[in-house]
């Protein structure tokens, strides 16, 4: 298999491109997009070589994800883009009670395949505004999908996966990652939506995360394999639908479990994920479930209190060593 390496926005700009060339019924609606190819450059080249196809909008999120959501409704595929994760906030009423609920309340004979996509996370000094993590509020709504990529590959992959799915499917991609490089194959291929990933095998216990923290949990399995712990380190990628059976077959076998990510601890999912543990597999396990995220406060600018606030490596460390009475 040939490969390449790409950034993760060199990756999603790769795979709308191929999709759009694919299917004519796709398209990109958001904010700026046509003169800068996207704000992190993610729509790369797709202006030029789709006029009319990625289309700018005025500022207001109700608009542009109300607009997809009509084209979805008369057969196109939408992919939207809402800047960042915090604006979601705006639109809420059309994602939630309209976009998430119509298939169901039309006894399937409408679908909705659309994407809506934003950046998220902290890390870049952006405020309390533009550096939120929410995806726990959108597993809570039946109907919608959701996907957190942290991979060049697993993007492409996953958003190829996603554009072509009939039922919308809400899309984070942490803003710390766009330039993040991977071998990423070129041939076709798609990653299924609820299909996790092992990135790293271990016997003593698993890291249970998803998107940029994947990254700092590799790198504290790094630091606790020099003191003789190895940590299995599970990248859910999707987390509705989950891959729950991932999950159980690494908790059975190293009996202890740390989960990591960014969103606020608590209602963060990794609650949710704890309970399902709890719940399913407390035979297993030979310590209770602990859980890092980022302290309950809104994200502050400074970059020493952002970084006091979101969880770094040492706080996985810790956990790990917690977890396992070390």
């Amino acid at each position: 298999m040939t490969e390449t390496l790409l950034s993760c926005s060199e990756a999603l700009a790769k795979a709308l491109g191929e999709e759009m060339e694919r299917d004519k019924t796709i398209f990109i609606i958001g904010e700026d997009l046509t003169a800068h190819d996207g704000i992190f450059g993610q729509f790369k080249n797709l202006p030029k070589k789709y006029p009319g196809r990625v289309i700018d909008t005025p500022i207001s999120e109700t608009c542009i994800v109300g607009a997809g959501l009509g084209a979805a409704l008369t057969g196109m595929r939408p992919f939207v883009d809402l800047h960042f994760a915090d604006f979601f906030t705006t639109a809420m009423d059309e994602i939630v009670n309209q976009t998430a609920k119509i298939r169901y309340m039309f006894g399937g004979q409408a679908k909705i395949p659309m994407v809506i996509w934003a950046p998220d996370g902290g890390g870049l000094s952006a405020g309390a505004h533009h550096s939120q993590c929410l995806e726990s509020w959108f597993t809570h709504a039946p109907g919608l999908k959701v996907v957190v990529p942290s991979h060049p590959a697993d993007v492409k992959g996953l958003i190829k996966s996603a554009v072509r799915d009939d039922d919308p499917v809400v899309v984070f991609q942490h803003k710390k990652l766009f330039a993040r490089k991977g071998p990423v194959p070129e041939e076709e291929y798609l990653i299924p939506l609820g299909k996790g990933d092992i990135k790293r095998k271990g016997k003593d216990i698993t890291i249970i995360t998803y998107s940029r923290m994947t990254y700092l949990s590799l790198e504290a399995a790094d630091q606790l394999a020099k003191e003789g712990i190895e940590a299995e380190v599970l990248d859910l990628r999707t987390l509705k639908p989950l891959d729950f059976d991932l999950i159980a077959d690494s908790v059975k076998r190293t009996c202890h479990v740390l989960v990591v990510h960014e969103a606020c601890l608590t209602g963060g999912f990794g609650a949710e994920i704890a309970a399902r543990i709890g719940e399913e597999l407390f035979d297993y396990l030979d310590a209770p479930v602990t859980r890092i995220g980022a302290k309950d406060v809104p994200i502050p600018f400074s970059p020493v209190l952002e970084n006091f606030v979101l969880p770094q490596v040492s706080d996985i460390v810790g956990g790990a060593k917690k977890v396992l009475n070390r």
